[in-house]
This record gives structure tokens, C-alpha cells and sequence, in this order.
């Protein structure tokens, strides 16, 4: 059997930095036996919603349409912001624009040429946006389907719990598949650790740490099951890597009421100035009703020690962003520093309160924004063309996946942004 396929193993929010010889032997390990890459970078939002439709469309959010973990949509009485996490945010979306995403999936390329399966332990978002018009199959605690959304139930259906426990039983699931008669051509694990872990826990604090080592534990059970397809002739691509990687909370800016409290926004629930909160980031829309206030709201933000950065207008394009959308207005990237926490782990930023999520996360892990440590995933290639022992210098962004799987598995990959990732001479 001479089967071409590709296998891609993302381990949530683990930053480059952290993949070292003492934090994650196998990775360092696998790094030695493939091709590891130097400079990788995630998208805006680094939102693990985005990064899936990225990285499952080979486009960035002006493209694909998926603009945060929380997005503006524009609805009769203005903007509402909503979670894209929430299994029912398709449906919305759809309803208010007419379509999930506007570009073809690697699902939808790859329906009519051995399929594509995706096993993921994120939120329900992140996972259905990786295929939301179910082109192949997704599994999910929150529910999974097939072709058609046609529902997987009773043995068929991924009843885990987030984290490392369910992270390992849906590892399972994910093995024996590989080796059934019907895999698909494409495969995708998803893992929620470290970034369950890291949400809740100091980064390099000894729980954050055991987090990395059940999502290595997790690659050694991939690792042994594809060598076991290549044991039998088939010709595997094997992706490792992140999405994005986290940085320390400093503490919560409320970036809706300092703007109600400029007199820039009407109100805390007003709909024609509305922000869409996403970690170290926002993205902050206007209705075309208050647009003269654009030019005073772009001066006040950039007045705001926590403002890193702001993009309007043609700056949105810069980072991938659309312009000249009531949806996204303007972007910011909030304030970070580069002090270290109390287990030597460098990089902090101020995130944006949002009011629909409780929990605090002063002290503890948060992404979004274009922090240097959040924009540093991690990538190892093994098989299809890339060779043991290398490492590779050449910027890499989550776009490339897609264009990389479609050239190992011979189909075009015409429409993307990204570009399939050179192989790198010995010389490398």
C-alpha cells in the first residue's frame, strides 16, 4: 500500500519557548527525527477559533470571515456580540450573513478525495469551524457529526470531558481510527492541553507543566500509530504544532466602559459602538450612524497606556483583518511587558473585561493579541519531503498548513493565502 495521508496534532496555546528538553522530552525528542521550525507565527486574534479556521482554510479572517473568539454581528437594532464558542454561533452567523465561513475548508476539498475527520477537545466553536458546513466529520463532547450534519450518537458520539482526561480518551478514539479500513485521507487531534491548564494556572507552574506532559503523552500514543501506517507502506505527513501561545495576566481593562465613560459610547448596552473582547485583544465596530466619532475614538485609544496598538483602515489589512466593516471597525492589541513570572516564564499583558466570562485570570495564562510570545506557536514536520535533524528558518504562518497538506497529498490548493512550506536543504 503506497496510500499518501496527513496526520496534524495541535497541543493548544503551547508556546515555542516552552518545548525544551526538560518540559517536553518527546517533543524535543520528535524535533531530532523531523523538521523543526524556527519561526512560526499564529493570526489576529490568536484565538484558537481563528487559528482553526485558519489553519483549516489556508486563509487569514478577512478571508475566511471568522474574526475572534468573540465577533460582531450586525443585526436590525446594531451590533451584538456574540461567542463563537457557543455551539450555536453557525446558526447565527449564517443568519445574519447568509454563510459560516466564505472560503473552502481542507474538509470540503478533500470530501470527494478520502475525507477529512477532526477529533477536538476545545470549545465547540473551535472545533465545528474547522468544517462547519460538514463536508467531513467532527467529534465533540458538545456534539458530533458526519456528512450533511448527519449526527454521530450513542458509541459513535465523543462523550469526554475537557482537559487531560478527555484529551487521553479521545486520543484513543483518534488511534484507532488511523488503522480502521475507512480513515481518511486528513486526520486532526486537537488537544485542549496546555491551554486548559494554562488558563487556569500560573505559566511554568508545576500543573501548567504536567499539562504539556499529558499532551506529550498523548503524541507518543499518535506517534506509535503512525509509525504503524508507515510500517505498512503509506506515505504519512505528520504536523505538530500550536496554534498560539499564552502570556501572563497583568490584570482586566474594561475597554467598554472607559469608552462610555469618554463619552465615545452611548451606553454600557448601547449597539452603535461595541466591543468584541478576545483575550490580550479587541476588535471594536461602529454602525455607520456613528461614524464621525471613529476619529476621536482612534485618538482616545491610542492615548491609553494599555493600547499596544491600533489598526483602522488599511493598517486592518496588515494583520489579516478586514477593512471597512461595521464588524470590525478597528483592531487593538493590548500593552505587554516583558517582566517574568515566579517561574521564570517572561511576557505579560493586560486583557479586555468580558462581561459574559466570570472567571479571573490575573496571574494565569491569556492570548489574542500579537504579544511576542503569544504569536510564537511551535511546528514540527516529519514525512512527505521533510527530512530528520533539520531545522528551518523560514516564517511559517498557520495559513501554510493547509497549502502544505494539499501539495503532500498531490491537490491544488488554489484560493489560499498561505503557501506550502519549503523543504529545507541539509544546509538548513
Amino acid at each position: 500500500m503506497n496510500r499518501r495521508r496527513a496526520v496534524v496534532v495541535i497541543c493548544d496555546s503551547l508556546r515555542r519557548d516552552l518545548v525544551t528538553p526538560a518540559n517536553s522530552p518527546l517533543l524535543t525528542g520528535l524535533a531530532a527525527r523531523a523538521t523543526w521550525f524556527a519561526d512560526v507565527r499564529s493570526v489576529f486574534p490568536s484565538t484558537t477559533r481563528v487559528s482553526s479556521a485558519s489553519i483549516a482554510t489556508g486563509c487569514w479572517p478577512r478571508r475566511h470571515g471568522l474574526l475572534g473568539n468573540c465577533m460582531l454581528l450586525e443585526q436590525p437594532d446594531g451590533l451584538h456580540n456574540h461567542s463563537v464558542g457557543k455551539p450555536a454561533f453557525r446558526e447565527h452567523l449564517r443568519a445574519a450573513t447568509g454563510r459560516t465561513l466564505w472560503v473552502p475548508t481542507l474538509a470540503e476539498r478533500l470530501a470527494a478525495h478520502g475525507g477529512a475527520r477532526i477529533y477536538s477537545n476545545v470549545s465547540p466553536g473551535a472545533a465545528y469551524f474547522h468544517d462547519p458546513d460538514a463536508h467531513g466529520h467532527v467529534y465533540h463532547r458538545a456534539g458530533s457529526y458526519g456528512p450533511g450534519h448527519v449526527p454521530h450518537t450513542g458509541a459513535q458520539a465523543l462523550d469526554i470531558a475537557s482537559g487531560a482526561a478527555g484529551d487521553a480518551e479521545m486520543t484513543e478514539r483518534f488511534c484507532a481510527m488511523l488503522l480502521a479500513g475507512d480513515a481518511p485521507t486528513l486526520a486532526t487531534l486537537w488537544l485542549s492541553e496546555p491551554d486548559h491548564s494554562g488558563h487556569g494556572q500560573a505559566l511554568g507552574s508545576p500543573p501548567h507543566l504536567r499539562a504539556i506532559g499529558h499532551a506529550e503523552a498523548c503524541l507518543a500514543r499518535v506517534l506509535e500509530h503512525v509509525g504503524r501506517l508507515r510500517e505498512r507502506g503509506e506515505d504519512v505527513l505528520l504536523l505538530v504544532g500550536s496554534d498560539h501561545g499564552m502570556e501572563t495576566v497583568l490584570g482586566e481593562i474594561d475597554v467598554e466602559q472607559a469608552l462610555v465613560d469618554a463619552g465615545l459610547k452611548d451606553g454600557r448596552e448601547s449597539r452603535e459602538v461595541v466591543v468584541a473582547p478576545n483575550g490580550t485583544s479587541f476588535v471594536l465596530g461602529v454602525m455607520p450612524a456613528a461614524a464621525a466619532r471613529i476619529p476621536a475614538i482612534v485618538e482616545f485609544l491610542r492615548g491609553q497606556p494599555w493600547c499596544a496598538e491600533l489598526f483602522h483602515g488599511e493598517a486592518l489589512a496588515r494583520i489579516g483583518m478586514p477593512q471597512d466593516q461595521s464588524v470590525c471597525t478597528l483592531a487593538v492589541t493590548m500593552g505587554h511587558v516583558d517582566s517574568v513570572n515566579a517561574h521564570a516564564v517572561a511576557g505579560a499583558s493586560w486583557i479586555v473585561a468580558d462581561h459574559a466570562d466570570p472567571k479571573s485570570y490575573d496571574g494565569r495564562g491569556q492570548h489574542g493579541g500579537l504579544g511576542v510570545n503569544e504569536q510564537a506557536p511551535f511546528l514540527i514536520a516529519q514525512g512527505g519531503g521533510f527530512g530528520p535533524g533539520r531545522v528551518s528558518r523560514h516564517p511559517v504562518g498557520l495559513v501554510d498548513y493547509a497549502p502544505t497538506i494539499l501539495r503532500h497529498l498531490g491537490l491544488p490548493a488554489d484560493g489560499m493565502d498561505g503557501e506550502a512550506i519549503p523543504f529545507p536543504d541539509s544546509s538548513n
